[in-house]
Order: structure tokens, then sequence, then C-alpha cells
């Protein structure tokens, strides 16, 4: 069979599932059509004989895709045109009665409480609670740990399953470990940090931000020494949806770094310093 009406089969096969997943991520058929489509575009300059899973391709794809349009929105603090909050889902150009199955298979309630989500949080809670994706292989598609990408699936399953008080406390808690942890690194107290540090700790850095001087290291007592007295010019923020922190330098941000933090202590430290990553996230600054 040709190559390319191989590729064009597989992809029709795979186009209902991708559909389904990007309309889930942004509550918007045309963008999701728009999504889909530019994965068919990246497929035909992409060599598919490398692939070995086209299906999984192709959802990793979409599911960045997504991300990035979900970023970009959130940064103009735009809302989808089509998002269904006070009204029905049909678009008026289209098929009636296909689009109310849709509206009715995805459920506009859900759309409505995934509209709240923070990007990253989105796509992890779609990819794993709706289309059963390991955290081990979404947690590259947003540029996390996967234990990083389980706390934002979990903090999401919670907002949709309306239990709004748990997250809020759970926060308080989080905050109180965050703003320890900046204490003690501006301070320069090793043992304050070794403390709300867990032993496996990781620090992933991306590689802008281990020019900084910090590579990539596990274990409470290297992290600990690598962070004393560093995080003066440090801010606490939610990041993308995540606690963490953020520095500023001559006024604009110049690290975004984000805590996964487990049964009181801090688990996973990742930083994110890549200029078009940092355009792509989401700050709010908090008081520590």
């Amino acid at each position: 069979m040709d190559e390319k009406k191989w590729l064009a089969d597989e992809f029709e096969a795979n186009r209902g599932h991708l559909r389904a997943a990007a309309y889930r991520m942004l509550g918007s058929r045309s963008e999701a059509e728009d999504a889909v489509q530019e994965a068919w575009l990246r497929l035909n300059r992409t060599d598919a004989t490398g692939i070995g899973n086209l299906g999984g391709w192709l959802t990793t794809v979409v599911a960045r895709i997504c991300l990035d349009m979900l970023r970009a929105r959130k940064g103009r603090r735009e809302e989808p045109l089509e998002m269904p909050v006070h009204a029905t889902a049909a678009d008026p150009g289209g098929d009636p009665e296909r689009d109310a199955a849709f509206a009715d298979s995805v459920g506009l309630a859900l759309l409505v409480v995934l509209q709240t989500l923070a990007p990253a949080e989105r796509v992890a809670f779609v990819l794993h609670d709706m289309f059963d994706l390991p955290f081990d292989e979404i947690a590259p598609i947003i540029g996390r740990s996967s234990a990083a990408t389980r706390q934002l699936a979990s903090r999401a399953r919670r907002r949709v399953q309306g239990m709004d008080e748990a997250p809020d406390v759970d926060l308080g808690r989080k905050r109180a470990i965050a703003a320890a942890f900046l204490t003690a690194s501006r301070n320069g107290d090793l043992e304050g940090l070794v403390a709300v540090l867990a032993p496996d700790v990781i620090f992933r850095p991306d590689a802008t931000a281990a020019r900084y001087g910090i590579g990539a290291m596990r274990g409470a007592t290297d992290v600990a020494a690598a962070f004393k007295g560093r995080a003066q010019a440090a801010q606490m923020a939610i990041v993308d949806g995540e606690l963490g922190f953020v520095v500023h330098v001559d006024g604009q941000v110049r690290v975004a770094v984000t805590l996964t933090i487990d049964e009181n202590r801090i688990v996973a430290i990742d930083a994110v310093a890549d200029p078009d990553q940092l355009q792509r996230l989401d700050f709010s600054i908090l008081r520590d």
C-alpha cells in the first residue's frame, strides 16, 4: 500500500479519538478541529517509519498542541468562543443531532468545570482520567515529573467532583511547607532545607535553568546545599496551577519553579527558564 494512503487511512481511523480528546481539553469544536488538522500536518512532515505506535504519537501531538492553545488563550485572558456556559453546545451551522449527541457525551457541566482549570491541570486530567494515559506518558507532554503530573490530575479531579474545601486545606498546608523552604533558602539554613525535603527529592531544571548553576540532582543533602542562600529574589507563586515560586530579574520573571509536595515533604522541584516556555506559563504571586 502507498505510504501516504496508509498514513491517511490510519489518521482517519484515529480522527474521532483525537477530536474527542481535543474537544475535552479545549471546550471548542472549532479549536479541536484546528488542533487535529495541525496534528495531520505535523504527521506529514515526520518520518512515520520511526513511529512505533501511531495512535499514541498522534494523541501526544494533539495534547501538546492543545496545551499551547490553552496557554496562549490564558495569556490573552480569552475564553473559547464556543464554550457552552449559558446555552447549548450545538453549532448552528452543523448537524443538530450530531452536536446534541456530542455534547451529551462530554457533559456541559464538565466542560464548564474544566474551563476553570489551569492548562497543565486540564491536560493531565483529560488524558489520564478520560483516556487512560499513564502519568509517565503525560509528564513529558506538560513538562513535569510523573509525581507532579499525578498531583495535577488529582487536584483537577477534586475540582471536577466539587470537592473545593479539601484542596483549599491542602493548599494551605503546602504553602506553609513552601514558605519554610524559601525562608530556609534565603537564610542559608541547611538543616531547615533538609527538614522540608524528602530524602530522595529530585531537582529537574530545563536546559536554560541549568545554566544558572544548578544541574539536575537527587537527594535532600545535595538539593539543600544547592539552594542554600539562593532564594533572595524568589516570590512564592502559583505557576500554571501548581504551587512554587518565581525569580524576577530586572522586573521580569526569569525562572519559574514548581514544587511537588507529598506527606509534608517536597518530593520534586522543577525549574523552567526557557523564555518561550515561560511565556506560556500563568503566574499568580502569593505572599509568603
